[in-house]
């Protein structure tokens, strides 16, 4: 078994330990006799993403926010379409605020994103900073357990970002905030997903604190369209070093 991999501009969105996710996908797939193979998707770099399985966006600084809003006007078609034939896609941060409707600046400016996501940011000078805990969304539960052949429902990571995001009516939250502030630190809502598409600000790097969350990636990314299963690892360190952390934050 083979996975394609697209790393969406690594020269640009590469802060926090977010690509870190990326060792974690390949090495997680490897220990089940899975290959990877990964192309970089540089600022700048044209073409479809047809032929990929899985594509990442790590986060970034806000002053590359108009930057790479540049780029992404031109290639946001090409994403909207490999989402929506099922390709799997993973947006941290900022990748995951340039994947909503638009963002809004502190001047007042709207700039158009690509459209992935029901969502929209408004920037200001508030910022959300620390240790988040979240309870998955009801029907994505199930398979976080089946995917990952364990039973936790929670996801955990570290917050690290301005301005306030917002779901629109179609938008589904990828979990609701137990402890942290999560997308705007209103309504309890953190990231949101589409389809096979997933966003959110959880860095640490996020599959690195999540093992079930990365194999569900896995396990999307190799038939997303019907449910198979992978071999089981021995995550115990994994899920204590998980349980542990969720404990001290209910604490």
């Amino acid at each position: 078994m083979r996975i394609r991999v697209c790393h969406l501009y690594p020269d640009v969105l590469n802060l926090y330990g977010d690509r870190g996710n990326l060792l974690v996908f390949h090495r997680r797939a490897q220990w089940r006799g899975i290959e990877l193979d990964v192309d970089q998707f540089l600022l700048g770099d044209r073409g479809d993403f047809s032929s990929y399985d899985f594509i990442f966006m790590g986060g970034g600084a806000d002053s590359r926010r108009t930057l790479l809003l540049k780029n992404l006007e031109i290639i946001a078609p090409y994403i909207v379409d490999a989402v929506e034939k099922g390709t799997v896609l993973l947006a941290i941060g900022l990748g995951f605020q340039l994947l909503g409707r638009y963002i809004k600046t502190e001047d007042g400016d709207v700039m158009v994103g690509a459209g992935v996501f029901d969502a929209y940011t408004e920037m200001d000078s508030s910022r959300s900073v620390g240790d988040i805990l979240l309870e998955a969304t009801a029907d994505l539960q199930e398979e976080l357990k089946k995917a990952g052949n364990m039973d936790i429902t929670t996801l955990i990571g570290f917050e690290n970002h301005s301005g306030r995001t917002y779901l629109g009516e179609q938008g589904k939250a990828l979990g609701r905030v137990i402890k942290g502030k999560g997308n705007n630190g209103k309504d309890r809502t953190e990231g949101a997903y589409y389809k096979n598409a997933f966003g959110t600000f959880l860095h640490g790097p996020v599959l690195a604190k999540n093992p079930h969350f990365a194999d569900l990636l896995l396990v999307k990314a190799l038939s997303p369209q019907e449910e198979i299963s992978l071999e089981p690892l021995d995550d115990s360190l994994e899920i204590l070093a998980h349980n542990t952390m969720k404990k001290r934050l209910i604490r």
